[in-house]
């Protein structure tokens, strides 16, 4: 899991306030820092399959957040994106 202060300063970084958790490219960001703390779990515990279930079930989350933001807003998408240096 991340921590409240991670979770802060992507919602800081992120939003158009400090407390605009809504926003999508907020969202994003949380799910992919909480990503990334799955994949490295998951490195070290390889038979963690209900984690592994979880992980994928947040991936797609993230795209499903992902492509709206890209229907409503390419730019805002593009931009998230670029900073998050996450591929399509």
């Amino acid at each position: 899991m991340i921590s409240k202060e991670q979770t802060a300063e992507a919602v800081k970084t992120y939003g158009k306030t400090e407390t605009d958790t809504g926003a999508p490219e907020v969202q994003i960001a949380i799910m992919t820092q909480r990503i990334n703390a799955l994949t490295e779990h998951l490195k070290e515990h390889k038979k963690d399959h209900s984690t592994r279930r979880g992980l994928l079930a947040l991936v797609g989350k993230r795209r499903r957040l992902l492509n709206y933001l890209m229907d409503r807003d390419i730019e805002r998408y593009r931009t998230i994106i670029k900073q998050l240096g996450i591929r399509k």
